[in-house]
């Protein structure tokens, strides 16, 4: 009776919950810039009756703890937002989580639709977090509307979590750790193309500097070229990626060349041009998946330099060096056979008639910190669509959006026990 009820009210106010997505999508909140969204949501949660805590960051706190992600500024004026729907008591608690920062639109002539407009063409929505991931986010607050208007009691509570920083670090989350909040059971609604996802791959940023010999331009030919070296560590690396495609596996990972990039994002050398280049900086990540200690592949990824650079008479004497900087996420899972899988799995199939796919996701997230530190076991659902994460024209399916919307508020219902 109650699952009819639920899904009704969806179906009946599909322009609302589609309207809500738009009114956060308009709102940009790029990493560093989430006041004005977590404010907005804050505001509608009270409105909806929620238990709501506005709490800022601890950096100070953050900072000694082993999951901090270095960042360069602070907190202030970047809050998170934390909701709580009680239950009766003696029911399992679930938490729900979703981040709200997203990355900077880019170059806006890219883009078929304005990024911060939330246009609608063909049952999509267009810009900038519509995959990743306010839809989530918006999906998270949906089902609680879902709830509460319906009128449907529970025993457990449902904690949620709106944070900031995740593209930069996941220190929100952390922060959230920190001070405890847990559950039996959470859910990150993070980008998944609505595969149930009890897994997620780590992400190591790295810098390589490298020196060539310096020379006056018209004596290039005595100098060592830090462009022509820096080509030359830019090969070992895609062969560094080479040999861990051939060895890794993850039964969660079949596509495993997908699954572990390592690259080169930036190449950067020379300071002027009319003068000869002799240092260069590359700067690039590469992933693990869940069954990889993260400190040993960052020594096989050391030693594999070291060891291949060392072929050049140049690099042998002047080896490069590396530095772990900026992001750093580890890979993190659950079992594919944990309660809160099979319980969401379950209501996958009652919404969309089929079985979920279960698979690993292709993108660090923030259940790293409420796994292995928050006590929560969580796992990933959400409507946005991996592979637009991060690009232009990004959208999200509006079916996609409104179905999570169900199969959350399904499994809320059974995993903290609807009592009418």
């Amino acid at each position: 009776m109650n699952r009819a009820k639920v899904d009704d009210w969806i179906d009946e106010n599909k322009e609302e919950l589609i309207g809500f997505l738009g009114d956060i999508i308009k709102i940009p909140s790029v990493t560093g810039s989430e006041f004005e969204i977590q404010k907005y949501l804050a505001e509608y949660s009270k409105q909806l009756g929620l238990d709501v805590e506005v709490l800022e960051p601890n950096w100070d706190e953050l900072k000694k703890h082993p999951g901090y992600v270095e960042v360069s500024s602070g907190y202030e004026n970047r809050p998170n937002v934390i909701t709580r729907l009680k239950g009766a008591g003696e029911g399992k608690s679930l938490l729900l989580n979703g981040h709200t920062d997203v990355i900077p639109e880019g170059d806006k002539e890219k883009w078929k639709f304005d990024p911060w407009s939330a246009t609608i063409e063909k049952n999509r929505m267009y810009g900038r977090g519509t995959s990743d991931m306010k839809s989530g986010v918006a999906a998270i607050a949906m089902s609680l509307k879902a709830l509460i208007e319906c009128e449907i009691k529970l025993k457990g509570d449902v904690i949620t979590e709106y944070v900031i920083d995740e593209e930069l670090s996941g220190n929100g989350t952390l922060d959230c750790v920190i001070r405890g909040i847990k559950a039996d059971a959470g859910i990150c609604c993070e980008t998944s193309s609505m595969c149930i996802q009890p897994s997620s791959i780590g992400r190591v940023w790295f810098e390589i500097h490298i020196n060539g010999k310096s020379a006056g331009i018209q004596k290039r030919f005595e100098g060592i070229n830090a462009i022509d070296l820096g080509y030359i560590v830019h090969k070992i690396i895609n062969e560094f990626e080479n040999k861990r495609v051939k060895t890794v596996k993850h039964f969660l990972y079949p596509d495993i060349l997908s699954s572990i990039p390592c690259m080169i994002g930036i190449f950067e050398s020379g300071t002027y041009a009319s003068a000869f280049p002799d240092t260069c900086i590359l700067k690039g990540s590469f992933a693990t998946v869940p069954n990889e200690d993260t400190e040993k592949v960052k020594e096989e990824f050391v030693d594999f330099l070291i060891s291949e650079t060392a072929k050049n008479d140049w690099l042998k004497d002047n080896p490069p060096k590396i530095e772990f900087v900026g992001y750093f996420a580890e890979p993190s899972e659950i079992s594919i056979d944990s309660s809160i899988v099979r319980t969401l799995s379950s209501n996958y199939q009652k919404v969309i008639g089929e079985e979920a796919t279960i698979s690993g996701r292709q993108g660090a997230a923030d259940i790293r910190f409420l796994n292995k530190y928050g006590n929560t076991p969580t796992v990933i659902f959400g409507p946005g669509k991996t592979e637009q994460m991060h690009s232009n024209n990004e959208w999200v399916d509006l079916d996609d959006y409104i179905n999570s919307i169900k199969i959350l508020t399904q499994t809320i219902m059974e995993w903290c026990e609807a009592m009418n």
